[in-house]
């Protein structure tokens, strides 16, 4: 290791070499540190998690499709139907177990009235699981 001297008469150039003696007194420390601290973080705490069952899923349904065309006529999975018949076949599906989703599949059109009446009817004969069918691609 080279030495400076504090002779004024002596101009040497400046030292070159680097001096690792701090760089390794501080990695020893930090060393010593992580072998303290490991053991620590090892440490588990007892948790008592409540235990879990599980049930097989409940069977699906094939969903109602009732569409509403533009000139008022209604279909139900296809089929065309009078007004007054949705009804009974409303409560006819409320009373199946599992209870059938309804997907509404209306036109633009359609006016808002006749939406919430078929909607409102539904409610009432108890159907609880309706949906709307839309289009994103317009």
């Amino acid at each position: 290791m080279a030495m400076g001297s504090f002779d004024s008469r002596c101009r040497q150039g400046p030292m070159a070499e680097i001096n690792v003696v701090p760089l390794v007194d501080v990695m020893l420390v930090l060393l010593v540190i992580f072998i303290v601290a490991a053991p620590l973080l090892t440490h588990t705490v007892r948790v008592d998690l409540p235990k879990a069952s599980s049930a097989p899923a409940a069977i699906r349904t094939e969903p109602v499709v009732l569409a509403i065309r533009t000139d008022g006529r209604f279909y139900w999975n296809g089929r065309a139907v009078m007004r007054g018949e949705l009804g009974a076949r409303f409560a006819l599906e409320a009373r199946k177990q599992p209870q059938p989703e309804l997907h509404i599949e209306a036109d633009r059109l359609v006016p808002y009235e006749t939406m919430a009446q078929v909607m409102s009817e539904a409610a009432k004969s108890g159907l609880t699981r309706i949906g709307f069918v839309t289009d994103p691609s317009q």
